[in-house]
């Protein structure tokens, strides 16, 4: 009987099978940073805007590109300086003298897979370009609606805001990514690693070597695997119980939004999928939490000054909340 309640009633096989060769695709070029290669996978079966933080040199911008390499659709590279305009991103109505009209000429956010390079690096004016491609897939230009393509995912890098010249990204934009990955220095094995894989070949011969092995249909098919996790009901109200503790806690000036919520449930659901399940755990939540919370809330200039981190703080939280079981 026992045997029964535990039994799988999805298959995850395929999916599971074809992470595990992302994971040795872009193991051919980048060592270690297996924390940021799962989120960038769970992000993207979950349709989700990813921002990536750290310092440089930390392969932020490469491992953007690799994920856009081994899945079958277009990709762009838009690099974000001081002097860049709106129109840059999502295009502008240029004339046609033979016509004696104007058409929409589309800017480089029409493609599937868009990498923003040291997103906060352009002012507010052109962050506010991004607000409504972000969130409803689409583009306004002169009172016409431009769609986009499925699938449609930025992929943003971000030095830390300490570093000299970068700007603090709108709280709003910040909220309609679904992570923030913080990646952290190599250790000294994969410090290692990365020079014994560099020194027999070039950077462009390894990304030589990568193929690409995902297709727009098999994430689409993804995607509908993802719908069907099981999250049972006291799971969603753990969830509810985490984002609403950041509404209420005296030590954050802003908490996370109900978008927050939903991501926590996407990620969870997609966390579980991609570890074989085809149902969410307390731990798939707790995991999720960090990632998706600790750009959307707000610290007191108090705690800030204490040197507490957002990290530390949902730390903190998680512990206060009883964990269902």
């Amino acid at each position: 009987m026992e045997e029964e309640v535990f039994q799988q009633r999805t298959d995850l096989s395929a999916l599971n099978q074809q992470m595990q060769n992302i994971r040795n695709e872009i193991g051919k070029v980048i060592v270690g940073q297996y924390k940021m290669l799962d989120l960038l996978m769970i992000g993207l079966l979950c349709d989700g805007h990813i921002l990536i933080e750290g310092v440089p040199g930390v392969a932020k911008t490469l491992t953007a590109k690799l994920m856009a390499k081994i899945i079958d659709v277009d990709f762009s590279r838009i690099q974000f300086t001081p002097d860049l305009m709106p129109s840059d991103v999502v295009g502008t109505s240029v004339f046609n003298p033979k016509e004696g009209d104007f058409y929409f000429k589309p800017g480089p956010v029409f493609s599937n897979i868009i990498l923003i390079d040291e997103i906060n690096r352009a002012p507010a004016k052109t962050q506010a370009a991004l607000f409504e491609v972000m969130e409803e897939r689409q583009v306004t230009v002169d009172g016409v609606t431009h769609e986009m393509r499925f699938p449609f995912i930025i992929m943003a890098t971000q030095n830390p805001v300490e570093q000299e010249g970068t700007y603090r990204l709108p709280e709003a934009q910040l909220d309609r990514f679904i992570f923030k990955i913080d990646v952290q220095y190599p250790n000294l094995h994969e410090e290692i690693g990365i020079l014994n894989n560099q020194h027999g070949n070039t950077q462009l011969e390894l990304l030589g070597q990568v193929n690409k092995i995902v297709s727009v249909k098999e994430i689409h098919e993804y995607r509908a695997l993802i719908q069907s996790i099981v999250v049972e009901p006291r799971l969603i109200e753990f969830i509810a119980r985490i984002v609403i503790e950041t509404r209420n806690n005296p030590a954050l000036y802003l908490g996370a939004s109900p978008r927050a919520s939903l991501a926590i449930l996407r990620a969870s659901k997609a966390s579980a999928a991609i570890k074989g399940r085809d149902f969410v755990t307390p731990e798939d939540i707790v995991e999720m939490a960090s990632p998706v919370l600790r750009h959307r809330i707000i610290l007191t200039p108090e705690k800030e000054m204490e040197g507490v981190t957002a990290d530390d703080l949902i730390e903190n939280m998680l512990k206060s909340i009883e964990v269902p079981r």
